[in-house]
């Protein structure tokens, strides 16, 4: 019998439910409803592509003010930032699904401060001709970690602490959080260009938020064997030599 097709014989009457009886549609038994697990995976697939756009435009919101310093500015550096944003907005939409996902609101709220408080720097304060100068220098390094960060990465960029799979090679042979350290320089090199209160605020809370991201990321991850051997290999988390 197809579906849809009428029955060749006739149900017994005694067989027939009361709601069945006044033309209601009979409650869904529990084994044809969805399963728990598809409704899981189904749940986690409608979060990881929300995290990954949210992500992927705010980091357009940058590359958007990396491009507006380039067109006021023509500088080099502005160029790279709206460059190297772009690559972060492609990162988000492609990136690899995460094994596990911090379920910690701390560890979320840290990623966020770590992310987006950049956005609360300004361009005030004194712009001292040798705070341009070394505040570029600075500026370029963190660019160059950044973007060899992220190619080492591949679709394993992420947000909040997850498990994609370890990293050895490029600059997480030297550092495991090299990415963190990347916007350490950035900022820095920015703070040098426009020194005030304000600027210096926002970076210590920015770093601050970032070295909790790698502490968190840590504590997520120490049950692994691999990262054991990782931490063993590597024992630096930002800087060779520092910590």
């Amino acid at each position: 019998m197809t579906p849809g097709e009428p029955s060749l014989h006739a149900e017994p009457v005694s067989r027939r439910t009361p709601e069945q009886a006044a033309g209601q549609p009979a409650p869904v038994a529990e084994s044809d409803a969805l399963p728990e697990s598809a409704r899981s995976t189904r749940t986690e697939r409608v979060l990881r592509i929300s995290a990954n756009l949210v992500g992927a435009c705010g980091a357009v919101l940058f590359a958007r003010a990396g491009l507006q310093h380039y067109l006021r500015t023509h500088s080099l550096i502005g160029a790279l930032f709206f460059a190297e944003q772009l690559w972060i907005v492609v990162a988000y939409i492609v990136r690899r699904p995460a094994r596990r996902v911090s379920q910690r609101l701390s560890d979320w709220l840290l990623a966020f401060g770590g992310t987006f408080g950049g956005v609360m720097f300004r361009p005030d304060g004194a712009h001292l001709h040798w705070g341009i100068i070394v505040g570029l220098g600075f500026q370029l390094a963190g660019l160059a970690v950044c973007v060899a960060s992220f190619f080492a990465l591949g679709r394993s960029f992420g947000f909040a602490p997850a498990d994609r799979g370890l990293r050895r090679r490029g600059p997480y042979s030297l550092v495991r959080h090299p990415i963190y350290a990347s916007y350490f320089l950035l900022q820095f090199g920015y703070v040098l260009q426009s020194i005030s209160v304000r600027n210096a605020l926002v970076m210590t809370f920015v770093c601050s938020c970032n070295i909790g991201r790698a502490l968190a990321e840590e504590r997520f991850l120490g049950a692994s064997a691999d990262y054991d051997d990782y931490r063993a290999t590597v024992p630096w988390r930002l800087a060779p030599g520092v910590w």
